[in-house]
């Protein structure tokens, strides 16, 4: 990412693959299904319905994969951008303390979660850097991981505690008390970080290539940044 290396490297999300490939095929189920309930025997009537109704659901699945973004991470020379369709968030290579698969305890089992995780040094500019939409996603997104506790008792690993909810005030790094939902995101933050170790965490459904290769690629780019900032100083 220096010298005559491209500006930035685009990422795209695996979950957005073939989505126009779905409508089409949704379409053409629609359409079979229709043709056998129309001019078929009586005896096709439920199965034509079936198959309207996968045709239905290809729809609504390339719908949904054409109106993400393009690219789901943006990489560039200052920074990592995700992109969401209803928002994004930024973290320069400066802020970023440890890149890595997170994992947890299962009785005598260590799992790996299918999620990368950043741990950040700072909280504050990464709370500057994040639309309020995509919080509200992430806060009903990220229950699932609440759920797996640090209890001794919690054999399963997802075990509901009494924290579920966020609390609505919260004391950024400055001192500065925020409320709403900026807030409720930071409080996750931070209970997040005490249980699994990382600040924000991304689906392995939203990068193009396995989570080590991904984790390697961030590695290498934030090596030759920091080179780059040595030698310039």
């Amino acid at each position: 990412m220096s010298g005559n290396e491209q500006e930035s490297i685009f990422i795209k999300a695996a979950s957005t693959h073939n989505g126009a490939m779905s409508l089409i095929i949704g379409g053409g189920l629609i359409g079979v299904g229709a043709l056998m309930i129309i001019f078929l025997p009586q005896l096709l009537f439920l199965p034509g319905v079936f198959i309207i109704s996968g045709g239905i659901v290809g729809l609504i699945i390339g719908w949904f994969k054409l109106r993400e973004p393009e690219h789901s991470f943006e990489i560039t020379k200052e920074c990592i951008i995700y992109h969401h369709r209803r928002g994004k968030w930024r973290i320069k290579w400066d802020n970023i303390q440890r890149i890595d698969v997170p994992r947890i305890t299962k009785g005598m089992e260590t799992v790996e979660l299918e999620m990368l995780g950043f741990r950040l040094k700072r909280t504050d500019p990464f709370l500057d850097n994040i639309s309020l939409r995509l919080i509200t996603h992430l806060l009903m997104e990220q229950r699932p991981l609440v759920m797996h506790s640090a209890e001794p008792g919690c054999e399963t690993g997802r075990c509901y505690g009494d924290d579920m909810m966020e609390g609505e005030k919260f004391v950024r790094e400055d001192g500065k008390e925020i409320k709403g939902v900026l807030a409720m995101f930071g409080n996750r933050m931070q209970k997040l970080k005490t249980r699994l170790g990382y600040d924000v965490f991304i689906s392995t459904n939203e990068i193009d290539r396995s989570p080590q290769a991904f984790i390697q690629l961030l590695r290498e780019c934030q090596d030759t940044v920091q080179r780059d900032t040595d030698k310039a100083s």
